[in-house]
């Protein structure tokens, strides 16, 4: 049998150094991978023999960009050398909260192939058993264990470094991310709480919506158990960013791999702003582009969602922004110190106390937020800006007023 050659995977994003303000690649990894992993393109997997390979991705072929994986040395990242060879050290513990549902189990499948996860910890509240047995046949270094109920949900959790919370109900047609406020409020409450409780230093990722909310309340619970830090609490908007660099890249017949859409404001309708004028490489956009874009942008979770006809919302592509936002976060943990995504997170670049804007990642969560992106706006996403801001900040008192209401009510 003729050999297949060798599968290549995208993940995260990389900064390219020499620019005022980093943008992010996708990183393209070679791998020697079993047949059966060679049509994925997603995470980098896992094998004995890892080589560096600027000469293609999933998205195309020549990358262009700067290679370096958050285990190479400090010398290997200088001297950007594509084929070295790598040893990665699986030392990180993630846990995936809802890992039986829509999101959870691609998502876990994903978070499977990252070399960097030592233990992958899976919960749900029914159906997660054979969720784990099933991805533990991955040959990739991670252990998984599955936990089912609340009473074990304090053993998924205790030393975790990254939790990942996509638990929940998901959007349905006709419906808003405000009409799952009822149910999932509670969910995330009750989950943070008890990462508070359990791993108080993690990474804490939300997905559950209406993340504009659901983020909030997780900081207001974190607060009432007093291990709240705003730099180690992320609302994951990866999607938005996902979406973004797709859509323009296929408008502006631009290579994928080099598209890179700051998105910032919320997580929500109007409350997603993509801004156009901050496309790299640069583009240019006439006055109905940029209308349709920044539409299409903010509503593409219904389009996915009246296209499944009731079966379902956006749980592959979230999925996948999800990985990547996580995969990011274990190359922060791990030393590197060029990662940047964007997220909703406690921010002062505006008036409002929650905002996703692009940040820069390091072991102790967010190192920087990046103010540069708001500069320089053009009209309309000026007032973009400002048309958003009394919807984001009313999410936001909702949720703070909702964990506040519960706090005082136990």
């Amino acid at each position: 049998m003729a050999t297949a050659p060798a599968a290549t995977f995208t993940i995260g994003t990389l900064s390219q150094r020499g620019t005022s303000l980093p943008q992010s690649k996708p990183l393209g990894l070679r791998f020697n991978t079993p047949t059966h992993l060679k049509t994925f393109c997603g995470l980098k997997a896992m094998s004995s023999s890892v080589r560096c390979d600027s000469e293609s991705s999933v998205f195309g072929n020549k990358t262009g960009a700067p290679l370096r994986a958050s285990f190479a040395s400090k010398a290997q990242k200088e001297n950007q050398n594509f084929n070295y060879s790598l040893q990665p050290q699986a030392s990180y513990k993630v846990a995936v909260l809802g890992a039986a549902g829509g999101i959870g189990q691609p998502l876990a499948l994903l978070i499977k192939m990252s070399p960097l996860v030592s233990d992958l910890h899976l919960y749900d509240i029914a159906n997660v058993k054979g969720v784990a047995a099933d991805l533990s046949h991955c040959n990739t270094p991670s252990q998984v264990r599955d936990f089912t109920g609340a009473s074990e949900l304090g053993s998924c959790l205790k030393g975790v470094d990254v939790v990942v919370i996509p638990a929940g109900v998901p959007r349905k047609p006709g419906m808003t991310r405000d009409d799952l406020f009822n149910i999932n409020a509670g969910i995330v409450r009750d989950l943070v709480a008890a990462a508070a409780d359990n791993c108080p230093g993690a990474f804490i990722q939300i997905i559950s919506n209406p993340v504009n909310s659901t983020v909030p309340i997780a900081a207001e619970v974190l607060k009432q158990k007093g291990v709240y830090d705003p730099k180690k609490l992320f609302g994951v908007t990866t999607l938005d960013v996902v979406r973004a660099n797709t859509f323009v890249a296929q408008r502006k017949n631009l290579k994928l791999i080099d598209v890179d859409v700051p998105v910032v404001g919320g997580h929500a309708g109007i409350t997603i702003l993509p801004l156009l004028s901050k496309t790299r490489p640069s583009a240019s956009f006439t006055d109905e582009e940029i209308q349709e874009l920044t539409v299409r942008i903010q509503n593409a979770g219904t389009e996915v969602v009246e296209a499944k006809a009731g079966a379902g919302s956006a749980t592959l592509s979230m999925a996948y922004a999800a990985a990547r936002f996580v995969e990011s976060s274990l190359r922060a943990l791990d030393g590197d110190g060029d990662v940047y995504e964007c997220s909703y997170v406690q921010s002062d670049l505006t008036d409002l106390p929650f905002f996703a804007s692009r940040v820069k990642l390091g072991r102790k969560g967010v190192e920087a937020l990046i103010p540069s992106d708001l500069q320089g706006l053009t009209d309309y996403e000026q007032k973009a800006l400002e048309a958003l801001k009394p919807e984001l900040k009313a999410s936001i008192e909702k949720g703070i007023a909702f964990a506040q209401k519960q706090a005082v009510a136990a």
